[in-house]
């Protein structure tokens, strides 16, 4: 019997992502405090969240594949987190305009009665056009921005700001589907490609 796969995450852009290449899963989002440990560079750290979120969820879940992913942004080696509030987002904005950043998710993959662990991080380049002050205050009205890591959602209206990306889109979205692919096949999940 097939082992039932677990997504250890609220996100509905990482559940659409799933859905989208015919994985059947449920979904348990993993509670933890994301603390951010000292040290670490940014895909260390996205590895070690998206772990910590595998390990909690696979403590829940017998004869299941877990999958667990974080994502951050990063410019000139800061990471770029949720913006606080309006004011925020609009500073974020302002010092991403005209400048390319980066985008990294670290996925964790968990065989929950083996124990056996994969996590990886892919990092997609994201480049900006520059915005005026005025292009910045409308996007931050719409309410977007919130909630978001790096203040932007690429698959909505942030599109708008986006010049160019190198790298893998869906990554930007949350969860690089190729890579976990690849990874969940090495787990003996069955996938239509």
């Amino acid at each position: 019997m097939a082992k039932k796969i677990v997504l250890a995450s609220s996100s509905p852009r990482r559940r659409e992502l799933l859905e989208n290449i015919g994985l059947t899963f449920t979904v348990d989002p993993s509670e933890i405090r994301e603390a951010q440990p000292a040290g670490l560079k940014p895909a260390e750290l996205a590895r070690t969240l998206s772990l910590h979120k595998a390990r909690a969820a696979a403590a829940h879940h017998t004869h299941s594949i877990i999958i667990a992913a974080d994502t951050i942004g990063v410019l000139d080696g800061k990471i770029l987190g949720k913006p606080l509030d309006s004011p925020h987002a609009r500073k974020m904005l302002a010092e991403m305009s005209g400048r390319c950043h980066s985008v990294i998710t670290g996925f964790t993959v968990v065989d929950s009665d083996t124990g056996r662990t994969i996590s990886s991080s892919v990092e997609t380049k994201v480049f900006f056009r520059k915005l005026s002050r005025g292009e910045i205050s409308r996007y931050v009205n719409t309410g977007e921005p919130m909630n978001k890591a790096g203040a932007y959602a690429i698959q909505g209206l942030g599109a708008l700001l986006v010049e160019r990306i190198e790298g893998d889109y869906n990554n930007v979205i949350g969860l690089p589907l190729c890579s976990l692919a690849v990874v969940l096949k090495g787990f003996g999940v069955t996938l239509p490609v």
